[in-house]
């Protein structure tokens, strides 16, 4: 049994942050009912192109990510018969998530009070750009926006004298790391309401999602008052430490390093790069040496690494007992054995993609295909109760699809 099995959730929601919060929820066993625009759908299901990928089959891994696993219905909420078919799923739901800003919320009839009227105990959870509170609180954003370059990310991630600003490394970034963070909150919130009784507000912004993402750095800026400097690459960024940083091999790609104590590792080192005389350098001989002697660590190291490929190094570094990694890209990462042997990419539907990060009981997360638009539409208002008669009535009035 999945941990939240038995719970109903009710996404209002559009494009790649709340709904990405719904499908962490459905892998965790909820029921998810995504209301969609009884025309227009969501939004992200027109998403084909995003940056240099191109999607042409009828599966679009722009839906699929945030909407897996899920049910669909068309309503127009700005119908009333529409608001009395979603008025119908709140009576049934423990979850209302929404994107929707408080304009909105207040014009279709979904704001906490609507809600709460209709269902006392339901857990009402909304994401933000910017947060609930603050003059700022009615604002849009994406996560370009409010997470990536209002919460620190961006500036923080470019080097000095760079022409530009570095871009976030891929589509829905700030929206998938803040729809992982709702979809705790409503867990916890869910777990309250068990052992209370009483249903709460839960809010995430891309803003706030941002800044945690950030939050050890930007405490050390708060507490030093300054910001933090990118190093540039190429650069080794540990000052004092030869055993932290990014090495390029012969292939021209890159081993990661993080042993944050060099003079345990040292030894060790030298021994899989088969430089047994460094062992002894009077500059290597204890941690305090090796930390003042950093920049001829680095040049030895550059120069040993970057005579074999990255595959070789794999090999010899088997047995390294310090952290180190292969720099990888975004598809190098789905052959990565140890990605794969935690099931960390599942199948869903015809097309793999990335499960969400936790997993309960030593087990891989399962994931049905997102849902076409409307999908289940008759389904779910035969499951409220509503005869065929009132279901045409609902079409007839637009109100549904």
């Amino acid at each position: 049994m999945k941990p939240l099995e038995g719970f109903r959730v009710l996404e209002v929601a559009m494009y790649g942050f709340v709904p990405s919060a719904g499908a962490v929820l459905a892998e965790w066993g909820a029921e998810v009912i995504k209301v969609e625009h009884a025309v227009n759908g969501d939004p992200q299901r027109g998403l084909r192109q995003t940056g240099t990928f191109v999607v042409d089959g009828d599966t679009n891994p722009n839906v699929e990510h945030a909407n897996r696993g899920k049910r669909s219905i068309g309503v127009d909420m700005s119908k009333p018969e529409g608001r009395e078919v979603l008025y119908a799923l709140t009576k049934t739901a423990d979850v209302f998530l929404t994107s929707f800003l408080p304009g909105p919320r207040g014009k279709f009839g979904i704001d906490v009070d609507d809600i709460r009227a209709i269902n006392p105990t339901i857990v009402y959870a909304r994401g933000s750009a910017l947060g609930p509170r603050g003059v700022e609180s009615d604002r849009g954003g994406y996560d370009m926006t409010a997470f990536w370059s209002r919460g620190g990310i961006a500036a923080s991630m470019t080097p000095p004298d760079s022409p530009g600003i570095v871009s976030p490394p891929g589509p829905a970034f700030g929206d998938t790391i803040s729809g992982t963070n709702l979809a705790g909150g409503i867990a916890a919130a869910l777990v309250r309401r068990e052992r209370t009784g009483e249903g709460s507000v839960v809010d995430v912004s891309l803003l706030g999602s941002g800044l945690w993402s950030m939050g050890h750095q930007i405490g050390l800026s708060l507490y030093c008052d300054k910001p933090l400097v990118a190093p540039t690459p190429g650069e080794h960024g540990a000052v004092r430490n030869p055993l932290s940083g990014l090495y390029r091999t012969a292939d021209n790609r890159f081993l990661s390093l993080v042993m944050l104590q060099p003079g345990k590792f040292w030894r060790d080192v030298c021994e899989h790069i088969e430089r047994p005389d460094l062992i002894d350098d009077p500059r290597f001989a204890d941690n305090a040496s090796i930390m003042e002697n950093t920049v001829a660590a680095v040049e030895i190291l550059r120069e040993v690494i970057g005579s074999r490929t990255l595959a070789d190094w794999t090999k010899r570094f088997a047995t390294l007992s310090g952290p180190w990694a292969p720099v990888q890209d975004s598809l190098q990462v789905g052959a990565d054995d140890q990605v794969r042997a935690n099931d960390y990419i599942i199948e869903v539907g015809d097309i793999e993609l990335v499960s969400s990060p936790v997993q309960f009981d030593v087990s891989r997360n399962e994931s049905a295909a997102a849902p076409g638009f409307a999908e289940h539409t008759d389904m779910i208002l035969e499951e409220l109760g509503f005869d065929w008669d009132r279901i045409v009535e609902f079409k007839v009035a637009g109100a549904v699809t």
